[in-house]
């Protein structure tokens, strides 16, 4: 059990049969009445967002969570099967809990968040950037840069990106696995 006043971002408690991690927290002092702690609470499962406050001195039911990198080795149907880098034990998890999965192709290391406890694997996330070589787009045309113009392209995942016009097929480009987006060439 946590005091509500030790929340902090990346705190991960147990609500109403729910796992929460708090992703911003302010701690205010109104000037009439007790001191509370506003904080933003995301769902583990679904990702939903929630605001909530807490008295000072309210009791939490914190969870242990531990990180640890695991590589990507292969998709086994609705299960992407990782290996610990430590253990070499192989596990699989659900492709819903795992942020980038898109973007993920085989080798890259992944950090999965389990709960200490009970062993169970609360979500993986892939690194926030990635580099991936295009296999299909169309080709661009020279000078065609004047514009912030963006045309589809195929990476070497079957995922699409929005990419400028001067791309070609070949190239390797630099990919925010967040949210698809391009963030540059890589030479």
């Amino acid at each position: 059990m946590i005091n509500a006043q030790d929340i902090k971002n990346g705190t991960c408690i147990r609500m109403d049969g729910r796992l929460y991690f708090c992703i911003e927290f302010l701690h205010v002092k109104p000037g009439k009445g007790n001191t509370f702690m506003r904080t933003k609470l995301k769902d583990v499962v679904d990702g939903r967002v929630l605001e909530r406050r807490f008295n000072i001195g309210e009791k939490l039911e914190d969870v242990r969570v531990e990180r640890r990198p695991y590589q990507y080795l292969y998709m086994d149907g609705q299960d992407a099967i990782f290996m610990n880098q430590e253990t070499y034990e192989q596990i699989p998890i659900l492709k819903e809990v795992i942020t980038g999965v898109d973007f993920m192709k085989e080798g890259d290391v992944v950090e999965v968040v389990t709960d200490a406890s009970t062993e169970t694997v609360l979500y993986a996330e892939m690194p926030v950037k990635t580099v991936l070589e295009i296999t299909y787009t169309e080709p661009g045309l020279k000078g065609d840069t004047a514009t912030n113009t963006l045309k589809p392209a195929t990476v070497e995942t079957g995922a699409t990106v929005k990419v400028p016009l001067f791309i070609n097929t070949g190239e390797k480009i630099e990919v925010d696995t967040r949210d698809g987006s391009y963030v540059g060439r890589v030479r």
